[in-house]
């Protein structure tokens, strides 16, 4: 099933006819992922544990090992990253105090593996 086409942070966005666009397939994997990762637990009201809470990490001292470890728990609860292979989380810091992360991950819809970048920090 299709989901909103919402980029985190930013508006909904308009389709071709108008409407309100959809996303499905791997770039609704993508975009759950994202929401999951950067969405702060506690914010979501029907789902309070929900989220990684990532961008609260920015100005705390935060070990690559600790941001891996959140990411990768995570990835296990979203349904739309299959569980096998499991994926991985590669840390690199970039200079002033910015962390990225790049995530490599099967979409189990599609069974197609996926590369996520994103800045953590700065």
């Amino acid at each position: 099933m299709a989901d909103l086409a919402h980029s985190f942070g930013a508006d909904l966005q308009i389709g071709s006819s108008g409407d309100l666009a959809l996303v499905e397939d791997d770039l609704e994997t993508q975009q759950r992922v994202l929401h999951r990762l950067l969405t702060s637990q506690g914010t979501y009201i029907w789902q309070l544990t929900y989220g990684a809470g990532l961008p609260g990490l920015v100005g705390s001292i935060a070990s690559q090992q600790r941001i891996a470890a959140i990411i990768r728990a995570q990835m296990a609860y979203e349904t739309s990253v299959a569980a096998t292979p499991e994926p991985t989380v590669v840390l690199a810091a970039e200079g002033f105090g910015v962390v990225i992360a790049t995530i490599t991950y099967t979409d189990a819809t599609s069974g197609n593996a996926q590369v996520l970048s994103l800045p953590i920090g700065g």
